[in-house]
């Protein structure tokens, strides 16, 4: 690795450590902030019930929620190298839901602290009173959209317009009637945070969908070779502008691509399509970066038509699923189903391209002989010695004359496929959720401590 990658390391392993933490502390010390600052101030207290204060602390609490979403999953590098981008979209969504749950409770505990029904019922409301009700009610259906995607059939590209068309008006709103309804928190500090808080939010927003994949789309990558490993599944090689190397990342990362291909191929929904995929080459392969892509929507099922000299728009690297990243790891077990070798094949192919001497064990779940994708490479990684890798093939469905192991990943097959025992491996697994949770379940009853345990979340909306 050159010394940009080394670098790229270096700043990983510290902010896994001792920004994570920070972050964190400064996360919760944000949503603490305004409703603290609200009491002290004493502003509004004559006559209110401890309700009806409540009330008005979930309102506070709330808003910074909102503004601080578009931190969580901005790519911002400061936030993602410390937790990794998967991470953070998952407790995006977590925290989606305790302002959700914040904002409708607001009026309900201002009514029942001595506001009354008439907030609900009359009509003669002032305009911000209207515009709070309006952003709950976006709220609200900017949730269920994103809870039940899948079930009304909404795509990835689909969810994700809405999501944004949703949320600058959601902070506006609410902005608009937190702000009006004290007028501004005369005479405290809130009175110069909110604008802030909001302004920054919306700015950060626009950097992230608008500003940015702009400034990407200026250094197109170019598809320099198309593969089919196995039948509906494809990897693209993407070269960098002319001139320039492959930008810096670690084994087992992740990018977002975003594919100018024409021809009448699905690519837009009011805009061009950006998914994101796992970088299956080598880091030390600085003349192009390959992602390995099993067609699974209407999207990718048009891998197969995608032709060298087609363009691409290339965000990367996210993630923190690394070898790299883990020193300590000095007995590596790999737990892969299907197309979530593709991790763990960027990790195999550096450490083979690096001389490696790590001893690692591949346990890799398939249906069938024919799904396995890199068979014929793996063996020749396995033979190589560098790693010092063995192969074990699951396959759910054998076909005639197979001689290797059946069935699935359960306690009893780890177990001999590590040889009898667990002590002192580390385990990285990726796969479709139901192999994960059961290869999870499994290395648990096993008594594998959860900090010898790195996984993959495969997908942003399981």
């Amino acid at each position: 690795m050159d010394t940009t990658a080394d670098e790229l390391v270096s700043r990983m392993r510290s902010a896994g450590k001792g920004r994570a933490r920070f972050l964190a502390v400064l996360y919760v010390a944000a949503l603490a902030a305004p409703p603290v600052a609200a009491m002290l101030s004493g502003q509004g207290r004559d006559g209110e019930s401890l309700v009806y204060q409540l009330g008005r602390c979930c309102a506070l609490t709330a808003f910074m929620i909102l503004c601080l979403q578009v931190v969580l999953t901005g790519r911002f590098p400061l936030v993602e190298q410390a937790f990794g981008q998967d991470v953070l979209v998952r407790f995006h969504r977590r925290m989606a839901m305790a302002g959700g749950a914040l904002l409708l409770a607001h009026p309900l505990l201002l009514a029942a602290g001595g506001l009354g029904g008439e907030l609900f019922t009359s009509l003669e409301l002032p305009w911000y009173i209207w515009a709070g009700k309006a952003a709950a009610m976006l709220l609200a259906a900017n949730l269920v959209v994103s809870l039940f995607s899948r079930r009304l059939s909404l795509s990835f590209e689909g969810w994700r317009v809405a999501h944004d068309l949703l949320a600058p008006g959601i902070i506006m709103l609410v902005f608009a009637h937190s702000w009006f309804v004290k007028e501004g928190f005369p005479g405290t500090a809130l009175a110069y945070a909110w604008p802030a808080c909001a302004g920054a939010s919306l700015a950060l927003l626009a950097w992230h969908r608008i500003i940015r994949p702009r400034l990407a789309a200026g250094r197109l990558y170019t598809v320099s070779a198309v593969r089919q490993e196995v039948p509906g599944v494809w990897t693209l090689e993407l070269a960098p502008p002319q001139g320039e190397q492959a930008y810096p990342y670690l084994p087992g990362q992740f990018q977002f691509l975003t594919l100018r291909r024409g021809r009448g191929l699905p690519q837009k929904v009011l805009r061009q399509e950006e998914h994101h995929f796992t970088i299956s080459s080598s880091p030390v392969q600085r003349g192009f970066v390959s992602s390995t892509i099993k067609e699974s929507g209407d999207f990718t099922a048009t891998m197969g038509q995608t032709r060298p000299g087609d363009t691409a728009v290339v965000q990367g690297p996210f993630g923190r699923f690394s070898y790299l990243l883990h020193p300590e790891d000095t007995d590596l077990v790999f737990l892969a189903g299907g197309i979530g070798v593709t991790p763990l094949m960027g990790m195999l192919r550096h450490m083979r391209d690096t001389g490696s001497n790590l001893p690692v064990t591949f346990i890799y779940a398939n249906r069938s002989q024919g799904d396995i994708a890199f068979r014929e490479e793996l063996a020749q990684i396995e033979a190589g010695g560098h790693p010092k890798l063995r192969v074990e093939h699951v396959l759910s469905r054998p076909g005639p004359g197979w001689e290797g192991a059946g069935g699935h990943l359960d306690q009893d097959l780890i177990l001999r496929l590590c040889g009898g025992s667990v002590a002192g491996k580390s385990f990285y697994v990726c796969g479709p959720p139901g192999m994960v949770a059961a290869g999870l379940t499994a290395l648990k009853r096993l008594g594998v401590p959860a900090g010898r345990i790195r996984r993959e979340m495969f997908s942003f909306l399981d």
